[in-house]
């Protein structure tokens, strides 16, 4: 079945309350980019990607104006080579960034199409594993009190979430400790904590803070330093003390073929809608599976509990802080602290 139509559109989308991390600062709002693809039988599949505050108009200009042309008439059901198609028609220009968003986004819609006409969630087409995947409450928390940190953290305990992520990166790292310590403190010994320095820190300064933050039991320590500097994730990784998640940034699976074959990351962190999308999302998951590593996911969680609950090395699951679920018509599900994906058709 050919795609006979691509509808898209670019939104702007407050936040009820502003967040921030160490390198974007104070967010007010995000982008969100959707598309929509009709099939020849009125089929629609659906898919989106986003952007922290900047750069959507660039990200729907590449899929009206770059993309359409390769879509239209398409047979929709040719993902893979679909895929390339649009790649090599924007690669010149773009190579990642704002080009990997655009593919990313009629990527998942093409997959939502194809699961929707087959009447299959995604996951179980993409191969079925569990759809219970363990989750975590994301938060974008840097510039919160201490009272107003643990505050959240106890909305999202009641909430059913049975791990958390949280914000470091200050300008004095005896804050950062000082914090993790608390929020250690204040879950338990055993309670799963990750911590976010949103590519804060230099090499050697990301080692000194993961040595500090060692005693405080991090499941991992986020993104410490740049995506681009492969050779400091490897010794992060070994002289640093504590398992690193990194990917969020990593825009193509060249990307996360060199980070994981370095051994710079121990917890490969893909984006659906910033690395290439389904395809490429499930490439970098069977690629880490090769390495023996587990896989964990960045932001899209309505999206990405698919994806991981197809995954037979998944590990955790991100529950995004931005409040997408306010425009989601059903919500994702939990039970027991697992994110539940769901039998609808596509990706729900």
């Amino acid at each position: 079945m050919s795609i006979a139509a691509l509808d898209t559109a670019l939104y702007r989308i407050e936040l009820p309350v502003p967040l921030s991390d160490s390198t974007h600062g104070t967010m007010t709002h995000f982008e969100l980019v959707t598309v929509r693809l009709r099939d020849g039988d009125g089929a629609e599949g659906v898919g989106y990607t986003y952007t922290t505050g900047a750069g959507g108009a660039a990200v729907y200009s590449l899929i009206d104006q770059g993309l359409r042309p390769v879509l239209l008439g398409a047979d929709a059901d040719a993902i893979e080579a679909l895929w390339q198609r649009m790649w090599w028609r924007l690669h010149y220009g773009g190579r990642g960034g704002s080009v990997s968003l655009a593919v990313s986004a009629c990527d998942i819609a093409l997959w939502d199409l194809k699961a929707r006409r087959l009447g299959r969630p995604l996951w179980r087409l993409l191969g079925g594993f569990d759809p219970a995947v363990p989750c975590y409450a994301g938060g974008i928390d840097l510039e919160f009190t201490l009272d107003a940190l643990l505050a959240q953290t106890d909305g999202n305990l009641a909430r059913g979430f049975r791990a958390i992520k949280m914000k470091v990166g200050r300008a004095r790292l005896s804050e950062d400790v000082a914090r993790v310590a608390a929020m250690r403190r204040h879950l338990g010994d055993d309670f799963p904590l990750m911590a976010d320095a949103n590519m804060r820190w230099t090499v050697d300064q990301a080692i000194r803070a993961a040595r500090a933050l060692r005693d405080c039991g991090l499941t991992w320590l986020e993104e410490p330093t740049i995506p681009d500097d492969v050779a400091g994730h490897a010794r992060i990784v070994r002289e640093g003390g504590v398992p690193i998640a990194t990917g969020e940034n990593l825009h193509t699976l060249h990307e996360f073929t060199q980070m994981i074959a370095a051994g710079g990351v121990t917890f490969p962190e893909p984006d659906v809608t910033n690395c290439g999308g389904v395809t490429v999302f499930m490439k970098v998951a069977h690629l880490a599976e090769a390495f023996n590593l587990p896989v964990t996911s960045h932001g899209a969680h309505d999206l990405t509990v698919h994806l991981l609950a197809a995954a037979p090395n998944r590990s955790y699951l991100e529950v995004h802080g931005f409040g997408l679920d306010r425009y989601i018509e059903q919500a994702m599900a939990m039970e027991a602290g697992n994110a539940v994906a769901p039998e609808r058709p596509g990706h729900g």
